[in-house]
């Protein structure tokens, strides 16, 4: 495995786990604070993974 999957994986991960934890724990699942966080991490986790999808194609 490529350290750009591992990396990419690993965004994607935390920022859906970031989104859960946070929620499960205040009992806030509508804030504009944790959306910014967990999309930055999922947005860099799938394309980092699309990425490395085209790159193997080559």
């Amino acid at each position: 495995m490529d350290l750009e999957f591992i990396v990419s994986a690993i965004a994607l991960i935390t920022g859906i786990l970031f989104y859960i934890i946070w929620g499960i724990t205040y009992n806030v699942w509508a804030d504009v604070g944790i959306y910014s966080v967990s999309i930055v991490l999922i947005g860099f986790g799938v394309l980092g993974l699309l990425f490395c999808k085209i790159e193997e194609k080559k």
